[in-house]
Parts: C-alpha cells; sequence; structure tokens
C-alpha cells in the first residue's frame, strides 16, 4: 500500500468518467446527445450578461489578491438579503459562508460534523453523499427509495434510521431526480429530527439535517421548493444549508457557493476550508454581490432561463412517453426541478446485435452511447444496484435539436434488441 487507504479504497466519479469517454467521443467528431454532466455549455445556456459585466469590471478593479477566509463581507451582505426577499429566511453575514462552489461546503460540513464510524443518513439515489461518508469515514445509511414517490424519501422510510445517527442529508431539488419534496413529506422528516433530538443528552451530538437546495430557483409549473426551517423554525440551530450561484445562473465555472446554519458549525466550516483553501475567487464574489441585488436583471434571466430548461425537460419527457405508448420499455417521471429527467430504459436481459447480453445498467449505458449515440448516466453510479433500470438525463449540455434527433435514434438502438 502505496497510499492512505482512504486514497486506495475511493472511487472515482462514475458520472465524470462517463462524461469525459463521451467527450472524446465528440472530440473525434461523433455526434453524441451528452445528457452526462450537470453543466451548462455556455453556447446554449450562457450565464446572465450583467453577471459577465460585472466579472469583468471586479477584474478591472484588481480583485486579485485573497478574499476573507469565509468570503468577501459584501457578497455575504447580498446573500443575506436575497435570501431574506426570495425565501424568508433571516441570517447574518456571520451565518454565511462562501466557497469555490457548493461541493467544498458539503466537504466542509461532513468534516465539520462527523467522526470515524458516525451515521450518516441519505436516500439513493442521490449525488455523492457515499463518496463524502468515505471521505469523512462515516457510516453510511443508504435509504433506498423508489418511483412510486418519485425517488423522494418520505418519513416512514427514513424513521427507522435516525436514532444514533448524527447527520440527514437531503437535496431538493434532486440530484440526479429532477424531482422535490412535497410540503407534507418535509414537515413530517423535520418532525422526526426534532422528536430524535429531545431524546438526546446534552452530552450527545445532536442530529443535523444538511439541506442541499442548490437548484431551489429551478422549479417549473406548480411546484414549489420548501425547506426545514421555514417549516419548522426550531430546526433553525440544527441545518446547515447548501446553496449558490452555479446551478440557477448556469455558473458552474464561476465557482461561487454558499452554505449557511449555526454559527458554531459554519466557524467550523470555515476554519476546515480556511486550511484547504477552497475559496471562491474574489473577482467572482465581487461581481456575484453586485449581480444578486439586481432584482430586474434576476428575474429577467430566470425567467428566459428556466423557460429553455423546461422546453429541453418536456422535449425529452414528451419523446420518451410517447416510445412508452408505442409498447416501448421505457418511462420518465414529469419534470419537477433541476435540470434533470428521471428515464427509465427496461431493457435487462436483452442482448445487443454484436451479442452482447446486458446485464448491468453500465452495459445499457455503453449500448446507447454507442447504437444511439445518446449518453446518460445510470442510477447506479448514485448509489443505486447495478441491475437498476433508471438513468438520470441532465439537459444543460445539449440543445433541443440535439435532444430531438436524438429521440429516433433511441428508437431504433431499442428496436435492434433481442430478448435472450
Amino acid at each position: 500500500m502505496t497510499v492512505s487507504q482512504m486514497a486506495g479504497s475511493l472511487i472515482g466519479s462514475e458520472i465524470i468518467k462517463i462524461g469525459n469517454e463521451v467527450n472524446d467521443m465528440i472530440k473525434k467528431g461523433e455526434q453524441i446527445c451528452n445528457l452526462t454532466i450537470g453543466d451548462f455549455d455556455p453556447a446554449i445556456f450562457p450565464i446572465p450578461q450583467e453577471l459577465q459585466t460585472e466579472i469583468f469590471s471586479a477584474y478591472e478593479a484588481g480583485n486579485t489578491n485573497y478574499p476573507p477566509a469565509n468570503g468577501v463581507a459584501d457578497l455575504r451582505t447580498a446573500v443575506a438579503a436575497f435570501l431574506t426577499t426570495r425565501l424568508g429566511l433571516t441570517y447574518s453575514i456571520n451565518d454565511i459562508l462562501v466557497a469555490g462552489g457548493s461541493r467544498p461546503l458539503i466537504y466542509a460540513t461532513y468534516m465539520a460534523l462527523i467522526d470515524a464510524g458516525d451515521k450518516v443518513v441519505f436516500p439513493v439515489p442521490s449525488w455523492n453523499n457515499n463518496h463524502y461518508c468515505h471521505l469523512s469515514g462515516a457510516e453510511a445509511i443508504m435509504v433506498e427509495t423508489t418511483a412510486d414517490n418519485n425517488f423522494m424519501p418520505g418519513a416512514a422510510d427514513v424513521a427507522p434510521h435516525l436514532k444514533g445517527a448524527t447527520l440527514l442529508a437531503l437535496c431538493s431539488p434532486l440530484n440526479p431526480t429532477g424531482t422535490v419534496f412535497t410540503k407534507e413529506d418535509l414537515e413530517e422528516i423535520c418532525d422526526l429530527v426534532i422528536a430524535e433530538n429531545k431524546t438526546r443528552g446534552a452530552d450527545e451530538k445532536p442530529l443535523y439535517i444538511m439541506y442541499d437546495q442548490i437548484y431551489w430557483m429551478l422549479t417549473f409549473g406548480d411546484t414549489k421548493h420548501y425547506d426545514p426551517v421555514n417549516l419548522r423554525p426550531e430546526l433553525r440551530e440544527y441545518v446547515i444549508y447548501i446553496d449558490g450561484i452555479s446551478k440557477c445562473f448556469a455558473a458552474t465555472g464561476v465557482r461561487v457557493g454558499y452554505a449557511f446554519g449555526p454559527a458554531n458549525v459554519i466557524d467550523k466550516m470555515k476554519s476546515i476550508l480556511g486550511h484547504i483553501g477552497a475559496w471562491a475567487p474574489k473577482a467572482e464574489q465581487v461581481a456575484t454581490a453586485h449581480f444578486l441585488p439586481q432584482t430586474q436583471q434576476v428575474d429577467a434571466f430566470l425567467s428566459n432561463f428556466k423557460g429553455k430548461v423546461q422546453k429541453s425537460l418536456t422535449a425529452l419527457y414528451s419523446g420518451l412517453k410517447d416510445l412508452k405508448k408505442q409498447g416501448y420499455p421505457v418511462d420518465a417521471i414529469v419534470p419537477m426541478g433541476a435540470i434533470y429527467l428521471t428515464a427509465e430504459i427496461s431493457v435487462l436481459g436483452k442482448t445487443t446485435p454484436a451479442g452482447k447480453l446486458l446485464a448491468t445498467n453500465k452495459d445499457i449505458t455503453s449500448y446507447l452511447i454507442s447504437d444511439a449515440r445518446l449518453a446518460v448516466v445510470p442510477f447506479g453510479a448514485f448509489g443505486t444496484s447495478d441491475t437498476s433500470t433508471w438513468f438520470r438525463m441532465s439537459v444543460g449540455g445539449a440543445s433541443l435539436q440535439a435532444i430531438e434527433d436524438a429521440l429516433p435514434r433511441l428508437k431504433a438502438a431499442l428496436d435492434q434488441l433481442e430478448q435472450k
């Protein structure tokens, strides 16, 4: 063993692996509809023009030195005002921590709360919690969800696992499903956490909730976003929110994320990230501080952006539902939020024209890339079994035309499969 046991046993991101393979094929001239990475093609979904202008201005003004460890004060002030105005959540600027996107903040949450062997409860499929458990030495308690509840956990799902747990990791809108908590489901889960914490002594860690709401501004139709503290204010000292501009402003590469929550936890997270140096670049922080208060510009961008995202998701959803009506073994859950469609492609046990048996969802993924030139991510990459027939389809990196063109290719690829 030449590296640590943690590093030696760490599994790389299956999503990035698939995405890199697809990008290599695209570079070689192959026409593939890439629905893998939760990212945006700037040619299709550019960041707000006002934000771009502010970034240029911030660099011209010389904002190229280290930012404060917890984030530029003007940005934390702007975030606090944004949360109050948009969500009705009131947090002081000292309760807000800025970092280079949401990933360092999730990592810092784990490292601030978890000791080796502590239990972390999270639903599957969900993004990366299994890997953060590995990094922190936590015992991962994975709660299986089903299509019957749109792959969102209910109180009955998590209740058996909360006794003795340190962290309940939740996300809504959920990556990878694009589905959201109902008010009733989230209220019931919050009540379970409140009840559990009442059983714990002063010398015991409480049960915390990490609430990843990075997609909260991206909901469609009548879908509403709910969060724990608004529903149950008594949870305020036990909820760490993960948020930022990466997804809702198509600004994944701008790397401005923020967490907020109880000051004692946020302070420790600041110390952890201070040693790591996972700060958002100062110029981008200054630019975001100037952009967030521009209410008209923010609203105009979101209206147009959400409309384009929803149009792509609807095209994909409608196309799959049409194939289902024709008798093909596919299905989809209506998109509610984020940039993802949950799709089922139930072809396990069939064989390809080349004689390959589709025994796992990775086999299905490979077949779709090679024969349908359609790249998706199996739920197996998000903690479910390798025989799950559900997939994440991310529309941020593909044009509407590319999505529409891929559907006939999918149909043709399904026609070529044979039952063993």
